[in-house]
């Protein structure tokens, strides 16, 4: 059977070429452009592979129109001018996927679909995640030029003598995916998967049965993408699942995690989608159901989508230098640059994590306990030959001192359904704010490791006065809660709450907004569509899942089983319920305060509802796991 092509480095082919390939192969029947939009949407414009065909450069030199009412460009592609542009972008690979289940007769080879990414443009302008990844990149590149003639210094420390020696300046992002499979219908026993996982029973350990078959399979897809996985293996969630006696998986339910190489950041982006895509195809149609959200099981662990993120300067004579790495390995942690970046990410972190989290389920993930960052902080590691392997931060310093070129930081806030696109965008934003501030300070790199090391109430040159950026202990342990929120601040915990520091923090917005790269209109789209789907999740779904569960929890003792303790169990899940569920004469239940809330538009009372609500289903959770062991012992 004919090897099918899975991607085209659309860079390396002209349209001719192009045109050859699609001809060759005659089972890609369509194509389809894929717009990003700032809720991290994929569009799907499925077109027959004809009409490309017909006149490969004028498909691709002009913009398809599409209806952008009905994706996230809230306040921008309106009822009134909701036209949108798909504009294909040659600067990338285009990936073919394939329908598994769907058979050309002609061929005998799966459908394919030619996935082209597309730039959405409205009024002349660029307004899908795309686009404005796109100009990070090249605000970040042509900023760094500039700070490199103005203050040379920053590029001698690290050995460059003049910006004339650089060739170009490489950024390279990656993703790690992390995600839940299990066998359908299957439910979670919270009581098992709470044990397994604090014995770490299911980490990196050897997968088997049709998991196992679905892991290769995704991997030897990627690779044949060119995506280049470099590991898979099971994370922390997870039990062991049970075969049947002709060897069928049965009761699966496990966490995996798959990462690959880095890229430039749009690439990166592209990536992560394409291996999404991937690992849910080929879950899916082996029986099995896949899910990426970020905390798709209250009491475990959730899934992380850390993004990683290095600068590199490509010489003349054809050498790379680490822009973040020091001269010397052996006596600093990072170099001038290094340290503004680093420095620029926790400054205005606030203005970030409104990208990063914008979902309840994202919120789920951010707790203390399960190695999910809470607050901004930073670990550099005790010695300079030490790397730092604190995972409780939320920037890591990746670093190996016998490997300069190796040398990034891992943010690990994001979730795999994170927009990866306007994470990525936000973050090289800030990092050139820092990295403003390390050239025009004049400092070295002690006085800048300094300047981020700073205790609570110094005086920061860049760092507020009252926080803390860096600490070398697990932060989760060492302190209590309010001993992390006096040092590292006080995290938001609801998608309004986050939202707000867009109008609270607009001194540090001005960082995304450098070089017309996130704009006013942009922003107040993004927010009123985080706040928009906050409100529909929370009226139509959250409430909805927790009437199901609130619904099974049901009387299971009687006269014959019972005693004095069940009894009392019993009653305070009762009075819970009763609560949260129904409503009197005299008083309405929190499901009803949380609606009229809504309807009343007060978004500040519909957060600390919703936190409330949180906090009696976590209580009724524990006491109907309790109370249902007591009447099972006996």
């Amino acid at each position: 059977m004919k090897e099918q092509i899975h991607v085209i480095d659309k860079r390396k082919v002209s349209n001719k070429e192009l045109k050859q390939i699609l001809l060759e192969n005659k089972n890609i029947k369509f194509v389809s452009l894929m717009g990003v939009d700032l809720g991290g949407n994929a569009t799907d414009e499925k077109i027959p592979v004809s009409l490309l065909l017909d006149d490969v450069d004028d498909f691709l030199k002009s913009a398809i129109q599409t209806d952008g009412s009905s994706v996230e460009l809230h306040n921008i592609a309106t009822l009134n001018n909701a036209k949108v542009d798909l504009m294909p972008d040659q600067d990338c690979k285009w990936y073919i996927d394939y329908n598994l289940e769907n058979i050309d007769p002609e061929t005998g080879l799966a459908v394919g679909t030619l996935k082209i990414p597309a730039l959405l443009i409205h009024d002349n302008k660029r307004v899908g995640s795309r686009g404005i990844l796109r100009k990070a990149q090249s605000n970040f590149k042509k900023s760094l030029i500039g700070i490199f003639e103005e203050y040379p210094k920053i590029i001698n420390s690290i050995g460059v003598d003049s910006v004339n020696d650089i060739e170009d300046i490489v950024l390279t992002s990656a993703t790690e995916l992390e995600f839940w499979v299990n066998t359908p219908e299957d439910k979670a026993d919270l009581e098992q998967l709470s044990v397994s996982q604090s014995l770490k029973e299911q980490y990196w350990k050897r997968t088997h049965g049709i998991i196992r078959t679905c892991l290769e399979q995704s991997l030897e897809k990627l690779e044949k993408m060119g995506i280049c996985p470099e590991m898979a293996h099971k994370e922390v969630g997870g039990i062991a699942s049970s075969i049947t006696r002709d060897g069928k998986t049965k009761h699966a339910m496990e966490q995996l995690e798959i990462s690959w190489k880095f890229d430039n950041p749009i690439q990166a982006a592209d990536n992560e989608m394409a291996v999404r895509e991937v690992v849910e195809d080929i879950f899916t149609i082996n029986g099995l159901e896949v899910t990426f959200k970020a905390k798709p099981i209250q009491g475990v662990a959730g899934s992380g989508g850390h993004t990683h993120f290095g600068v590199s300067l490509v010489l003349k004579d054809g050498t790379f230098k680490n822009l973040f790495a020091p001269k010397d390995m052996t006596k600093d942690y990072l170099s001038e640059a290094g340290y503004g970046a680093l420095m620029g990410l926790l400054h205005n972190y606030e203005v970030i994590n409104p990208i990063t989290t914008n979902s309840i389920d994202g919120f789920e993930r951010l707790v203390p306990g399960f190695e999910a960052p809470v607050c901004i902080v930073t670990s550099l590691g005790h010695t300079y030959e030490t790397p730092s392997r604190n995972r409780s931060v939320l920037v890591g310093l990746i670093r190996d001192a016998k490997k300069p070129k190796s040398l990034r930081f891992e943010l690990r806030s994001p979730n795999p359904l994170s927009n990866t696109y306007l994470v990525m965008a936000a973050c090289y934003q800030a990092m050139l704010d820092g990295i403003k501030f390390a050239a025009k300070s004049g400092l070295d790199t002690k006085a800048l490791e300094k300047e981020l090391s700073k205790d609570i109430g110094e005086e920061g040159l860049y760092l507020e006065k009252d926080r803390r950026y860096r600490d070398e202990n697990n932060v989760f342990e060492y302190y209590n809660d309010e001993e992390r929120n006096e040092r590292f601040g006080m995290p938001p915990a609801t998608v309004y709450e986050n939202m707000l520091n867009l109008e609270k923090y607009k001194e540090k917005l001005e960082c995304l907004k450098d070089g017309n790269v996130f704009t006013d209109s942009i922003i107040e789209s993004f927010k009123y569509g985080s706040l928009d789907k906050w409100k529909k999740e929370l009226r139509h779904r959250i409430i909805h899942d927790d009437i199901e569960v609130l619904r099974g929890y049901v009387k299971l003792h009687n006269k014959e089983n019972m005693d004095a303790l069940d009894e009392v169990n019993w009653n305070k899940i009762s009075d819970i319920k009763f609560n949260i569920m129904k409503d009197t004469l005299t008083r309405k239940s929190l499901f009803t305060r949380i609606n009229e809330a809504i309807d009343a538009k007060d978004y500040e009372k519909v957060s600390s509802l919703q936190l409330e609500l949180s906090k009696y289903m976590k209580e009724i959770r524990q006491l109907y796991s309790d109370y249902k062991k007591n009447i099972y012992y006996k």
